[in-house]
Order: C-alpha cells, then sequence, then structure tokens
C-alpha cells in the first residue's frame, strides 16, 4: 500500500524526541514551528503552586522535573512516579510535558512511511487484519492502536484540565472517546498546548505506577496502570485508577474504582478489583493476552498504593 496523499500542515516542536523520530523515518514531513518561548499565549516551563491549592504544569516543563520535583513527590505520588518510570534518564530530560500528553502513536502500520492508515488519511487500519499483537484490549474504534501517553492516564486520576492558546478542556476530553480513528488527541491543527491544571492534592493520599514490559528498560508498556488511594485505618476511602497501552485513549477505570471505595483492604480485595480491570474489553485476536496482563498489573498498583 502506498501511503494516501494528505495536506502537509506543520507542526510544533518542543523537546522533539517524537518529531525527530516521525521526521526521520518520513512520516511527518511538513514544516517545523518551534514552540514560542515568549508572548501571552507561550507555554510555560515552571511549575506554578496556585492559591487555590492546586498546580500548574507549564507545557514546556520537562518530565524529568515532574519526576524529581519535591512538591510534585509529595503532593501528588503517583503523577511523580509515572513520569518517572517512562522513557530514558535522556528522553526525560528533554522530554516536555506538553509532548508526552500530544505525541503519536507508536503502531509499526502508522510509523511504516510507505504504508497508509487512517492516522494518515487513509481509508482503513490495517493493523486490525494485520499484525497487532501491541495494540489495544478495548476496542473503541476503528483505529487499534493504543495511546503512548503515560502522563495521560496519570493526569486522569487527578481530573487534570490543559490550557491551549484558544481553550481549556479536560484531559478526558483532550484525548476524546477513542472512536475517532484518524486522530491521536482532539486539538485542532495549528493550536498550541500551554499549560496543564491539577487540583488540590488530597490530604494523605498515596500512588503507584506499574507497567508490565517485554524488557526492564526503554521499552513501552503492555500495560501500565496508575492509582490514588486514601487510607482512612485500613479501608480505602478514595481512590482513583487509570490505565495505558489497552485502548486508542489513557482510561479510568470507574468500575474497580467503586469496587474498592469505601472497603476493607485485604489480599482478596485487591484481586476482585484486578479482575474488574477488564470489564468492557472486547479484545482483538492477538491482544488477548493483555487481558491477564491487565488484571495483575492494576492487582500490584493497588497493592503498592495501600501497603
Amino acid at each position: 500500500m502506498s501511503a494516501t496523499t494528505q495536506p502537509i500542515l506543520a507542526e510544533y516542536r518542543a523537546g522533539g524526541t517524537d518529531l525527530s523520530e516521525r521526521r526521520r523515518t518520513g512520516v511527518s514531513r511538513g514544516q517545523v514551528r518551534d514552540v514560542p518561548r515568549t508572548g501571552p499565549d507561550a507555554p510555560g516551563s515552571d511549575l506554578v503552586r496556585r492559591a487555590d491549592g492546586g498546580l500548574t504544569l507549564g507545557a514546556l516543563v520537562s518530565i524529568d522535573t515532574l519526576a524529581t520535583d519535591p512538591a510534585v513527590r509529595d503532593r501528588y505520588p503517583a503523577l511523580a512516579l509515572a513520569a518517572g518510570a517512562l522513557a530514558t534518564p535522556q528522553i526525560r530530560r528533554v522530554g516536555t510535558v506538553g509532548g508526552s500528553l500530544l505525541q503519536h502513536n507508536r503502531c509499526w502500520y502508522y510509523r511504516h512511511p510507505e504504508t497508509s492508515c487512517l492516522k494518515k488519511g487513509g481509508d482503513d487500519c490495517p493493523a486490525r487484519a494485520g499484525d497487532h499483537r501491541y495494540g489495544a484490549l478495548f476496542d473503541l474504534g476503528p483505529c487499534v492502536a493504543v495511546h503512548p501517553s503515560t502522563l495521560g492516564a496519570a493526569l486522569l486520576t487527578y481530573d487534570a484540565t490543559v490550557t491551549t492558546d484558544r481553550r481549556e478542556l479536560s484531559v478526558a476530553d483532550l484525548f476524546g472517546d477513542g472512536r475517532d480513528g484518524r486522530r491521536d488527541h482532539q486539538l485542532d491543527p495549528g493550536e498550541l498546548l500551554t499549560a496543564v491544571h491539577l487540583p488540590e492534592a488530597r490530604t494523605g493520599e498515596r500512588g503507584a505506577y506499574h507497567r508490565a514490559t517485554s524488557r526492564r528498560y526503554a521499552e513501552w508498556p503492555l500495560v501500565e496502570a496508575t492509582a490514588r488511594v486514601v487510607l482512612d485505618g485500613d479501608r480505602i476511602a478514595f481512590a482513583a485508577v487509570a490505565v495505558g497501552a489497552v485502548a486508542p485513549i489513557p482510561l479510568r477505570l470507574p468500575a474497580v474504582e467503586a469496587l474498592i471505595t469505601g472497603a476493607t483492604v485485604t489480599p482478596d480485595l485487591l484481586g476482585q478489583a484486578g479482575a474488574r480491570a477488564a470489564d468492557g474489553a472486547t479484545g482483538l485476536p492477538q491482544t488477548e493476552y493483555k487481558r491477564d496482563l491487565l488484571a495483575a498489573t492494576v492487582t500490584e498498583v493497588l497493592e503498592q498504593a495501600t501497603r
């Protein structure tokens, strides 16, 4: 198949870790616009503690800063742990919060310059009938590529919002519902993400992040999970759980949250929560193995958060 002809649009470059790879392989061929560093709509590179107790992350904040900043580690531990686990130390120092949220999927059909697919203007998803072993467990739309943003899943647990040079929207709305197979996010062409906003952290909250990978370092997750938990003695007073690498978008798990909130922590409860993680998953012929991985990963992340 040959790549479908479509208009070549300019793309923003911040850290450039994803864009540089796409340009090297010829997937991205348009003009590059460096993210503006000055002006009223320029993304910030600072962590700003707000008067309401929340935190604003400039879109140019590095992933390494997110992973190591004492305020983030203390107040938003699940986010810091997720940031510290992704990619490599070198990439974390260069990669940015905005870039992590807006990066493109890693499907090898999409990344091949001579292959047509929905996200490159084609008519179908070749991975669906082809090799989709790293694809979706939750089949939400025509594209079976999974969303690659670890930070996206973590920020879902915080009900975070983002600001662009045009509007403000929730992180959930940034990614959509997965039914649009032509987009990895819902920003319009030329729209610039400038900041991420987190509400005030909960007193005494614990966080955990865990990923299942095929090798230990510098590997994309097969399944990943982030959890926030507040304990009242041995009872779970609050829980938020999100997963990645299993759907075209990062996913919150409301059924898991409802099961464990208000319940006493026991190994049996956490095992039940893991089993509920795949509720609604339809699977694909080559991704059914992710069902057991997802159950084990969610159980593990909850065990870490409740120790």
